[in-house]
């Protein structure tokens, strides 16, 4: 969500000061994790979230105060509901949250800075000092490591790239729901009349070449994900081949499709030079089981498992999880 978060900010620094709340320390049980942020605008806009309630009630009365005086602020959170004194939650952990005022044509070129380094593919180091009077600056690889005491590292990464191979109802509200989730979306299909922008108005690209010509020309840095979810067996038999003889990195590949395809899909690359432990580490059939029927259902369940992979996780409903 860090592209998203910075993309937003820039419109309203052209004409007010913005207050940032990054969270730069947790421990136990908390509703965010390091890094984090939420935006309050001169305006009273509020951009994201840290977490909701007492906790980020007590941020955001720091980040109007951050607003008026310019000076940065250190926000502890106590979450862990002791009943010795006064928490802001019963969640179990404890945040540490810094506030910081960023303001002017400074805070524009870090911004652009930013963004243009995660469009390309690339982590953005972001270091952001304690002390008065010195503002956050981007590191490159080779800086010397600034202490903990000074300052705060931020490891941006570049957004998650899904690419969509399949352009139909399905492929349709999978770009939908991954755009929600902070996936940049590539959509590959051979039908100009499926693939289009006004089928795919969030998609980075749309693709009407072969599969084959796309992997070829693959121009993208961003960690990879692939959902396969084609209108047939032979486009999917098409794209896995290209797919795993091209050795493109990449995090996760699922295809859709019944058990049935699938094992006729595994059958017929078994003529195919493929190591089976590629073939193992396909998602297939793709997603969650939560009893999809409609191509919306089948997205979210596709959604759920792409989460799942990104951020780790059982899959178990919470209530079992936590048994």
């Amino acid at each position: 969500m860090s592209l998203q978060f910075y993309q937003q900010l820039l419109k309203p620094l052209q004409t007010q000061d913005v207050a940032i709340a990054t969270v730069i320390k947790t421990t136990g049980s908390v509703p965010r994790e390091v890094g984090a942020k939420m935006a309050l605008c001169g305006d009273g806009t509020l951009l994201d979230t840290i977490g909701g309630g007492a906790g980020e009630a007590k941020v955001l009365s720091t980040m109007e105060n951050v607003l008026a005086s310019g000076d940065p602020q250190k926000v502890n959170i106590d979450l862990s509901g002791a009943v010795q004194r006064v928490t802001e939650g019963v969640c179990g952990g404890q945040m540490q949250v810094w506030v910081a005022k960023w303001s002017g044509e400074a805070a524009i070129m870090l911004i652009t800075r930013i963004l243009d380094r995660l469009n390309q593919g690339h982590t953005v180091r972001l270091f952001t000092p304690f002390s008065p009077g010195f503002s956050p600056h981007l590191l490159s690889l080779n800086s010397p490591q600034p202490s903990p005491q000074s300052g705060f590292i931020d490891l941006i990464e570049p957004p998650p790239l899904l690419l969509i191979i399949g352009a139909g109802h399905v492929g349709e509200k999978l770009a939908q729901v991954t755009t929600l989730l902070g996936f940049q979306v590539v959509i590959q299909d051979d039908r100009p009349q499926w693939a289009n922008p006004e089928r795919f108005p969030s998609a980075l690209a749309i693709c009407t070449d072969s599969i084959t010509t796309l992997l070829d020309q693959w121009p993208y840095h961003h960690p990879l994900y692939i959902a396969m979810v084609t209108r047939g067996y032979d486009y999917d038999l098409e794209a896995l081949t290209s797919l795993l003889q091209n050795n493109l990195p990449h995090r996760y590949i699922g295809m859709i499709g019944s058990v049935k395809r699938v094992n006729k899909i595994h059958k017929a690359l078994a003529d195919y030079p493929i190591p089976l432990d590629k073939l193992n580490r396909i998602y297939a059939p793709i997603g969650l089981d939560i009893g999809a029927l409609t191509p919306a259902e089948i997205a979210i369940s596709i959604g759920a498992e792409l989460v799942l992979v990104q951020r780790g996780g059982t899959g178990l409903p919470l209530s079992e999880a936590n048994r």
